[in-house]
């Protein structure tokens, strides 16, 4: 018996080398790389030491660990130069980590020592021809740039040659390699000339190069930035031009990323305190700071910098402690986003801005509040807005009052606990009422906008609802402004829908409700309006489609919805969270609390209030309503708004989005639909990023999906690999038997296509919930399950699974062979045929599990279906074929032989012909073992 050696004992190093090479023998290589670690620091023999690093060198290189490995290998090489072992490890270790000339050194040495090995004359040609390849590939590839920067800073040169140069070079710049050549090859110089030329195609391709170098690589990006200067790249992302914006905002994104922890190689101590990044990371944020509130920004360049901000400062990971970005941010720049939210661009001398500009500044100032850790720190961000806002105020500039105003707006849309708390401060209330006064169209537009943001919560509803539904009122019927018009409108639908669903509750007189709607359907379908002001419409109907009468006369006027959807798909991207609200509403997908009847009855009893349903709320009115959505092209929205690549498509507009898919999908008969329009496509960011709920409710339309349609066809191409993971997530005991369910129908479904996807599955580690879903009560979930694991088990690692002992899995696949449910029988039957066909110890095995194995058998080589009397015959023949002749004995002594000869030796018959020619190959079979003699001719 072996000794095994433990941390904490004293132990000879000899011993534990031994101990070591029996653990890598076995393959357990972290237990062998523990045994040789405690040896060398025991070991005092020099030779001995040297074995030990060698042996340690080869199993760093089983785990491709190669800095590891060439360390260990030098230290043996110390030692004895002419160790040839340790030599070539080192050499297949420096192979791997690109140094091929060094590698080539020691195999050279080794061919040298050993002259005649086979191994080391293979592995030196071999070596030879890559360094010789490389060689002409980094002579070819510093040509190649020197003539990729001739063709772009030549004046003359053909426009088409230009722009395959520049395609070249940023394709060039993507790959490590090349972006090193780039780099040493004066690159920076010559892109630097490109960005000079104020030329939108030589700008980007410049941006995109530069974007590609700094990937992934600390020192180069470092490097860049000093060559080429923060400013420098900030006054290129504030140009006036989309596509260079954002160019410029994804290179940032890479420096970030680089400077943050993207970069995988490792740094000895003093390039690690030359490679600090500290600085220029604060040098970056204060310039993106700096770039939110000037005048010299494009609106572009503006959304992109606030973009940036979202994206990085907050933290990713609430465990994280340091938020110091966060606070520095606030100190540094929390009044410059709120002079954002306060711009009106209706005004003369504002920032430029694009329609999506004020909302991602509220949308960053709710981010930074959700990452602060302490009240102290809340009470300072309230107070620097509260200075903000009240600064603003001045009796004699009307301006500076709607400015503040207006920023308030900002943080009602984003911390809206921030903003309610401001609203509710002396005299704000008053301004509003006032400014709802005002001559100046401006001025009322900014205070009904206001008005309509603080009556978000219901608490505040009713406040304004007994100030401000009368001014709301008087402002709809005197003003001649439709812009303003539809601001007071939507003020007045939002107040109006603040009892939401429930029946009962509604603020106006009946039909009241109905007539808001139908002027907001008006306007929406009103092209000649300008995008912004049909965006209200939208914003009226979000609120109103609460009530079920609104929901059906919106989907019965096919323009509105079409309008819509239109909209929907346009740039201004401050409309989705209104339109995910709307169809929402429409489709009844919204959380419903369930309430017990008696709690009911008690309500009742005490007077209490009972939320009653309408009854188009009703179960058949949502179908009609999901069937006109999809006749109306709700698809082809969705599949817009999930792809807006922006952070306006918050986690609740995904989630809305996700629950909206699910409402749809609830009919198998639509699910053709919803992939015929790339729906399918569509789920499949929703279910991987965002909310829990939202990711819940996205995986689940993806598995109903999934369960009836050709899974190659719903989701094409690589794309089908990516819907295992949300799949699998459903099968998480936490979830519904529903969703259960459908989730292993699905990757049942996908299981029956390839091999790729079926490790793809095991991967995601569903093995052990799809078996214990085969031990469940339900009987539908029980026969998914095996269904399912009948389909997987083709797969090496499940037929491993099977053969372990010490488990009940083979004898619950045997037992289910017996089972009166034909479905569970037929999948049972599949996986155990395939099972014995693949390993041949389970034939022997499953005879062992049970002792009803044989009864089980001829019930199914005797059952009246033929799918599963051709699954029983499968079985029998491979036990046959078990190279266990005891056993095919044993089976051929029974009744199985009879049962055998009898369908052997029927008619031809096409229906059950499979049955037949298999019956017929286990008697040759038989015959073949000696159990039986030829027989002659059927009687």
């Amino acid at each position: 018996m072996t000794q095994h050696w433990y941390m904490g004992e004293m132990a000879d190093p000899i011993q534990l080398k031994d101990e070591g090479n029996e653990r890598f023998q076995a393959g357990e290589l972290d237990k062998a790389i523990e045994c040789y670690t405690k040896a060398i620091k025991l070991c005092k023999d020099k030779k001995v030491l040297a074995v030990i690093y060698r042996n340690r060198s080869a199993c760093f290189l089983k785990k491709e660990s190669y800095t590891n490995a060439a360390s260990d290998a030098s230290k043996a090489i110390d030692v004895d130069a002419t160790d040839v072992k340790a030599l070539f490890r080192r050499s297949q270790a420096l192979e791997k980590l690109g140094k091929l000339d060094m590698a080539f050194k020691d195999v050279q040495r080794c061919s040298t020592i050993e002259p005649k090995n086979k191994t080391f004359l293979e592995t030196l040609r071999r070596l030879g021809a890559e360094i010789q390849a490389k060689l002409k590939t980094t002579f070819s590839t510093d040509s190649r740039v020197q003539n990729m920067f001739d063709i772009l800073l030549d004046e003359e040169m053909d426009k088409d040659k230009k722009e395959k140069a520049a395609n070249n070079l940023v394709v060039l710049a993507r790959e490590d390699a090349g972006a090193e050549r780039i780099f040493q090859n004066n690159g920076v110089p010559l892109l630097l000339d490109m960005l000079e030329t104020g030329k939108v195609e030589m700008v980007l391709a410049a941006i995109r190069t530069f974007a590609g170098m700094c990937t992934g690589h600390k020192a180069r990006t470092m490097a860049i930035i000093h060559l080429v200067g923060i400013d420098k790249l900030c006054s290129i992302m504030a140009v006036d031009n989309e596509d260079i914006a954002l160019a410029t905002s994804d290179l940032f994104q890479c420096i970030n990323d680089s400077l943050t922890g993207g970069d995988r190689r490792t740094y000895g101590k003093e390039e690690a305190l030359v490679l600090d990044a500290s600085k220029d990371l604060k040098s970056i944020l204060l310039a993106l700071l700096e770039m939110v509130a000037s005048k010299k920004v494009s609106g572009h360049g503006r959304d992109q910098a606030l973009n940036l901000l979202c994206r990085n400062v907050p933290r990713k990971d609430k465990k994280d402690h340091d938020h110091s970005k966060s606070l520095f941010t606030i100190d540094h720049g929390l009044k410059k986003i709120l002079k954002v939210c306060g711009q009106i661009p209706d005004l003369p001398d504002q920032l430029p801005m694009t329609e999506n500009t004020q909302l991602i500044a509220s949308v960053l100032l709710d981010k930074l509040w959700d990452d602060l850790r302490c009240d102290p720190e809340r009470d300072h961000y309230r107070e620097v807005c509260d200075e903000y806002i009240k600064g603003k105020f001045d009796p004699n500039d009307m301006d500076r009052n709607i400015h503040a105003i207006n920023a308030l707006s900002g943080l009602l849309q984003g911390p809206f606990e921030v903003g309610n708390q401001l609203v509710g401060r002396q005299g704000i209330m008053e301004m509003m009422v006032a400014l709802c006064g005002s001559e100046r169209e401006v001025d009322q537009m900014v205070a009904v906008e206001a008005l309509i943001h603080s009556s978000t919560k219901m608490s505040r509803a009713s406040f304004i609802i007994t100030n401000g539904v009368s001014l709301l009122k008087d402002i709809y019927k005197k003003t001649k402004n439709e812009k303003i018009k539809i601001r007071a409108l939507v003020g007045l639908c939002k107040l109006g829908s603040a009892g939401g669903d429930d029946y009962s509750m509604r603020q106006f007189a009946e039909g009241s409700t109905e007539k808001l709607a139908k002027q907001c359907r008006k306007w929406l379908c009103n092209s000649a309006m300008d995008t912004k002001t049909r965006k209200w419409a939208i914003e009226g109907l979000a609120y109103l489609t609460q009530d079920a009468d609104v929901k059906d006369d919106f989907v019965e006027d096919e323009p509105a919805m079409k309008a819509m959807f239109e909209l929907a798909k346009s740039k201004d991207k401050t409309i989705l969270y209104a339109v995910a609200c709307t169809l929402v509403n429409c489709t009844n997908s919204y959380e419903k609390k369930e309430i017990m009847p008696e709690l009911i009855q008690l309500a009742k009893f005490s007077k209490q209030h009972v939320p009653e349903q309408h009854p188009k709320d009703k179960k058949d009115f949502i179908q009609k309503r999901v069937k006109r959505l999809l006749k109306g092209g709700v698809i082809s929205a969705l599949t817009v708004m999930v792809k807006a690549d922006n952070l306006l498509l918050t986690d609740q507009t995904k989630e809305m989005l996700a629950r909206v898919f699910l409402a749809l999908a609830d009919d198998a008969k639509d699910r053709g639909t919803i992939c015929a329009h790339g729906g399918g496509k569509a789920l499949i960011p929703l279910a991987l990023e965002g909310s829990a709920i939202g990711k819940i409710r996205a995986s689940h339309a993806l598995a109903k999906i999934a369960a009836v349609s050709n899974p190659e066809i719903a989701f094409p191409g690589e794309r089908i690999y990516e819907v295992v993971r949300p799949l699998v997530s459903l099968l998480h005991p936490e979830r519904d038997g529903v969703q259960n369910y459908e989730a292993l129908l699905s990757l049942t479904n996908l299981a029956g296509l390839n091999d790729k996807l079926r490790v793809k599955i095991l991967k995601e580690k569903a093995l052990p919930e799809i078996e214990q879903y085969m031990f469940e009560d339900h009987d539908h979930i029980r026969q998914a399950a095996t269904e399912c694991m009948c389909n997987l088990v083709t797969c090496k690692e499940v037929q491993d699974r099977y053969l372990e002992d010490g488990n009940d899995r083979l004898k619950l696949l045997v037992l289910m062979c017996a089972e009166d449910d034909e479905k569970l029988q037929r999948a049972a039957a599949g996986a155990l045929a395939m099972l014995t066909a693949a390993q041949k110890k389970l034939c022997t095995k499953m005879t062992l599990v049970t002792l009803q194995w044989l009864e089980i058998l001829q019930r199914l080589i005797l059952h009246d279906q033929p799918q599963i009397q051709h699954r029983g015959l499968v079985i029998v023949y491979n036990i046959l074929n078990s190279d266990d002749n005891e056993l095919a004995k044993k089976l051929i002594e029974s009744e199985i032989l009879e049962i055998l000869t009898v369908i052997g030796k029927a008619m031809d018959n096409p229906k059950r012909q499979l049955v037949i020619d298999v019956a017929r190959t286990c008697l040759v079979k038989a015959m073949d073992l000696g159990l039986i003699k030829p027989f002659t001719t059927p009687s």
